[in-house]
Formats: structure tokens, C-alpha cells, sequence
């Protein structure tokens, strides 16, 4: 990865503030992370908040290129704490997000998903315009809860209308299956990768505590930042 001058200044202050230097339990260790660790406290694994900044700041780059390129970027993120923070983060980037849990072919077979798509945003608009009157009430009934239920795993990607450019993923041990999908689709990961995550398939690693609430705002904010930071900088170009 390049390490030219980041246009983005992460401090290590900020990044302890925000509790990213806590790993797991040092027997839960994936040796893989052990070039960003800095040690251990009470049997838990410490980063190494230089490196973590320096691969922050790299990250953060490469997702503000893509943004002012005009490029799709897929937030993932679907273990319970993360599923608000990383929702709300990707609203405000006005990107597409998995936090129910991951779809299966989402990437690697999309032109069946896209149909899915299609279909939830026809039966929200045909409900909208009051067209479920011409349905008995057995059978308007049964399409709300459709409804309910596509919502519930296709809603944060009901406006996505083609495979994302990049993909962040706020738990690599989670949502691995999002990360495998990436690879074979050649498309870029960037991932918080935890002290028991494996880097490997993930194009910009952000080593750090993928658990504590401030740590999962601090790095989903960070990267909605740079979405922003990067439509800005066309607009003001233009």
C-alpha cells in the first residue's frame, strides 16, 4: 500500500480516547495481527495506535478517492452493537448497508438479488398508492409482512443499483462471508480488523477493538467522514 502524505490527521490520542487500543484475550489471538500489536495488559492483546493511525489515515485516503470518483461504497456491519452506528453512518454518507445479516450472493449473484430489489420497491410503492385495496385482506396482509420481512434484509440496499466498489466491514470475523464475496468479485475490502480478525482478503486493514460502542462510532464516523470529505471536494471543484 502506498504511503504517500494523507490528507487526513489521526492522532493516537484520539484513537485511545475513543478505546480502539483494546484487543481480545491474548489466547484468542489471531497471529496473523501480531505486526500491529503493541503488547499485553492483564491478558489482553494492546495495538499499536501509531500503526493503527497510519492504516486509518490510509484507508480513509483511498475511501475519499473513490467517493470523489463517484464510487459505491457498502457499509457491513451486523453484530448487534455495530447495527445502529454503522445504519446511521452510512445514511449520512447516502451509502448503501447489510446490518440484518449478510445476503448471500449480494455480490457474487447480484442480478438475482437486483430482482429481489426491484420487487420490494414495487410492493412499497403499489402499498404506498393504496393498491393492496384490490387484495382480500388475507392477501394484503400476507404482503405487508412480505414487506416487512424484505425490508428487514434488503432495506439498506434497496437503492443500490449495482455492485458496490468497495465494501467496509466493521467486524472481519463476523462477516466473513461479505469479505469472500468481495475477493471473488475483485472488488476492495476495507475492514476493522480485531487482535482474533484475519487481515487476510482485506485490502486496507484498520487494526482495532471491532467491540466498544465509542471504538465502532469512532471508525464507522471516520469513514462516513471521508464519503463526505470526497463529495465535497468535487462539488467545490465544479
Amino acid at each position: 500500500m502506498s504511503t504517500a502524505p494523507s490528507s487526513f490527521s489521526i492522532t493516537a490520542q484520539e484513537l485511545f480516547d475513543a478505546a480502539t487500543h483494546f484487543g481480545h484475550k491474548t489466547h484468542k489471538w489471531n497471529p496473523k495481527m501480531r505486526n500491529y500489536l503493541y503488547g499485553e495488559r492483564a491478558g489482553i492483546h494492546v495495538f499499536d495506535l501509531q500503526k493503527t493511525a497510519q492504516m486509518l489515515e490510509l484507508a480513509l485516503n483511498a475511501i475519499k478517492k473513490l467517493s470523489e470518483e463517484g464510487k459505491v461504497i457498502l457499509f457491513v456491519g451486523t453484530k448487534p452493537q455495530a447495527v445502529r452506528i454503522v445504519a446511521e453512518e452510512a445514511k449520512r454518507a447516502e451509502m448503501p448497508f447489510v446490518t440484518s445479516k449478510w445476503i448471500p450472493g449480494l455480490l457474487t449473484n447480484y442480478g438475482t438479488l437486483s430482482r429481489r430489489i426491484r420487487y420490494l420497491q414495487d410492493l412499497k410503492m403499489e402499498q404506498k398508492l393504496n393498491d393492496f385495496e384490490k387484495y382480500t385482506k388475507k392477501e394484503a396482509s400476507k404482503l405487508k409482512k412480505l414487506i416487512v420481512k424484505l425490508e428487514t434484509s434488503l432495506g439498506g440496499v434497496s437503492a443500490m443499483n449495482r455492485i458496490p466498489d468497495a465494501v467496509f466491514v466493521i467486524d472481519v470475523v463476523r462477516d466473513r462471508l461479505a469479505i469472500l464475496e468481495a475477493n471473488r468479485m475483485k472488488i476492495p475490502v476495507i475492514g476493522v480488523c480485531d487482535s482474533n480478525g484475519d487481515p487476510d482478503g482485506v485490502q486496507y486493514v484498520i487494526p482495532g477493538n471491532d467491540d466498544a460502542l465509542r471504538s465502532l462510532q469512532f471508525f464507522a464516523s471516520k469513514i462516513a467522514d471521508a464519503i463526505t470529505a470526497g463529495r465535497k471536494s468535487v462539488k467545490k471543484a465544479v
